[in-house]
C-alpha cells in the first residue's frame, strides 16, 4: 500500500528534552502510532518514521532528529520521496495561544514565532499544509516563552496531558479522512473534564 498521508511530530531529538513542553508534538504521534499498531520507528528522512494504516490510510509517522530549526529538512525530504500534494501533510504542534489540553486543527496560517513551522514553511515553500495545534498555555509574558517551552511538563500537568494524548489517539481515524471538525469534536468530548 502506497502511503497517502505524513503526519509529523514536531520536537527535539535530546532525550534529556523528550519531556519539554515543546515536544508534545513528538508525545501526540507516539499516542497515535501505539494505538494504531503501527510499525516499529526505524531512521530515515533525517529522522525516524513508522508506518500504519488508520481508516484506511496509509500514514508514515515522522518525527524529525534535526532539531527544532531545521524540521523542515526532515519533512520536505519524506514529502518528495512520496510525491505527497501539501494537503497531505499534517504537523502536530505545542501552541503557546491556547490553553493546556485544548486542541484546534487548521489548515495554512503564519508560524507564529513558532520555529518548527518556520522551517516547514521554508521547505516546503508554502504554509498551506495542516497543523494540529496543541495547546499548553502560555507563560504569561514574553521573556519567559524560551525557558517555558523548554522546560518540563509540570507533575500537575500530566493528568490532562496523558487524557489530551490519549484523545488524540482516538479521533485520529476522523483526522485520516479529512474531518478536522469531527476529530476536534472527539478530542473535546474526551478531555472536557480537562481543567
Amino acid at each position: 500500500m502506497i502511503v497517502t498521508l505524513l503526519w509529523i511530530g514536531l520536537g527535539n531529538p535530546e532525550p534529556g528534552m523528550a519531556a519539554n513542553r515543546h515536544n508534545i508534538g513528538f508525545m501526540a504521534l507516539d499516542a497515535i502510532t501505539a494505538r494504531h499498531g503501527f510499525s516499529p520507528w526505524r531512521r530515515r528522512f533525517k529522522g525516524v518514521t513508522a508506518e500504519g494504516t488508520i481508516a484506511g490510510h496509509r500514514i508514515l509517522a515522522l518525527k524529525p532528529l534535526t532539531y527544532m530549526n531545521a524540521s523542515g529538512e526532515s519533512v520536505q525530504e519524506a514529502a518528495a520521496f512520496y510525491k505527497l500534494p501539501i494537503e497531505a501533510i499534517t504537523a502536530f504542534h505545542d501552541e503557546l495561544d491556547l490553553a493546556p489540553g485544548k486542541v484546534r486543527v487548521k489548515q495554512g496560517g503564519g508560524a507564529a514565532g513558532h520555529n518548527g513551522l518556520r522551517s516547514m514553511d521554508r521547505m516546503l515553500g508554502t504554509q498551506n499544509y495542516w497543523r494540529v495545534r496543541l495547546g499548553i498555555g502560555h507563560p504569561g509574558s514574553k521573556e519567559r516563552v524560551l525557558g517555558y517551552v523548554l522546560g518540563d511538563f509540570a507533575k500537575a500537568d500530566k493528568p490532562w496531558l496523558e487524557t489530551l494524548l490519549d484523545a488524540v489517539a482516538d479521533a485520529a481515524p476522523f483526522l485520516a479522512q479529512g474531518k478536522p471538525a469531527d476529530f476536534m469534536t472527539r478530542v473535546a468530548l474526551l478531555t472536557q473534564d480537562n481543567g
